[in-house]
């Protein structure tokens, strides 16, 4: 399966997207986003330990003295972020754990529904937010994408994979949906504030636009929620970035309930959303994941979650359109 840019309208980029032609065999031996913040851990004596780490210098005096960088996340977005055993695991972990080591602090999940992640940074529940959140100029700027007016502080980005957005249907049930322009007039599940969200709300006007009925959206807090609606019988197809649709479709009754259908299209970069004002710790995550990716620790975590084809060569900061 590989990424194809074939949107007939410029909408804007995927909550998460892997460009390039990430397989569904053998891509994603994966196995998670959620609504309870976890508690804080005695940080005592971290500070002295975490001086020895080699960018330990670069973080802000704050982050220093904590011990501790302050992520929200969404952790039910197998397999960028998930609770397995009790545990926050996948892809978007795995990182932090490396960034951690660099930085010589600890990057503590909190988890918070999706569409409220940025909200809670500015008010300095998180430090940073980690959730498979595409980089787009829209939250850059603070912009609503759907009236356009600036609603808030935009934020920078530091940009660590790049995926795009794929469809999936029940099995056996996809074979009239192949393409954005094959929805009009049906139904869709997707997560709330994600950029399937977006994509389906100007795929949609394009069909009104085209004399078509309009695509009906039904959306969710969690991508799971909308999983378990379409496996219901609920809608006639979902959507959500290309890794996570491949994970359901890969495990979802035992590769039995789900297909993709397509190719996944907007392919962009997901970003660590850092607030404007603290530029200091913008910059020692940039410098600890070019240092994670020079270490080859980089690549090894995305072998290990199969989705290697997502790998950046180059770390920049608002790369997102």
């Amino acid at each position: 399966m590989t990424a194809g840019n074939t949107r007939r309208s410029a909408a804007r980029a995927p909550r998460m997207a892997a460009a390039g032609a990430i397989a569904v065999a053998g891509a994603l031996l994966l196995t998670a986003c959620g609504d309870q913040t976890e508690g804080a851990k005695d940080t005592g004596g971290k500070e002295a330990a975490g001086s020895k780490a080699p960018l330990f210098d670069k973080l802000p005096k704050e982050i220093q003295d904590a011990g501790v960088v302050k992520v929200g996340s969404d952790i039910a977005y197998p397999p960028v972020e998930f609770k397995k055993d009790g545990k926050t695991v996948g892809i978007d972990p795995d990182l932090a754990d490396a960034l951690g080591k660099e930085l010589g602090v600890e990057f503590q999940f909190n988890n918070g529904t999706f569409d409220t992640l940025l909200t809670g940074m500015r008010s300095g529940r998180y430090d940073i937010a980690m959730s498979a959140m595409t980089d787009t100029k829209d939250r850059q700027e603070g912009i609503d994408p759907e009236s356009g007016k600036k609603v808030g502080e935009g934020v920078d980005f530091v940009d660590y994979f790049t995926a795009g957005v794929s469809i999936y249907t029940k099995k056996g049930e996809g074979k009239d949906i192949k393409t954005w322009d094959d929805l009009c007039g049906k139904k869709i599940v997707l997560q709330r504030g994600t950029v399937s969200e977006d994509l389906a709300k100007d795929e949609s006007e394009e069909c009104v636009k085209d004399g078509k009925k309009k695509i009906s959206m039904e959306a969710f807090d969690q991508d799971t929620e909308a999983q378990t609606r379409l496996r219901a019988g609920g809608a006639d197809a979902g959507s959500s970035d290309f890794p996570v649709a491949a994970y359901a479709v890969k495990t979802s009754g035992g590769g039995k309930d789900f297909e993709l259908v397509g190719d996944q299209v907007e392919a962009a970069p997901y970003g660590i959303a850092v607030s404007k004002k603290n530029t200091e710790l913008r910059d020692a995550i940039k410098a600890a994941l070019e240092a994670v990716i020079d270490s080859g620790e980089y690549q090894k975590i995305l072998d290990k979650w199969g989705v290697a084809d997502g790998a950046i060569d180059k770390v920049t900061v608002n790369g997102g359109s």
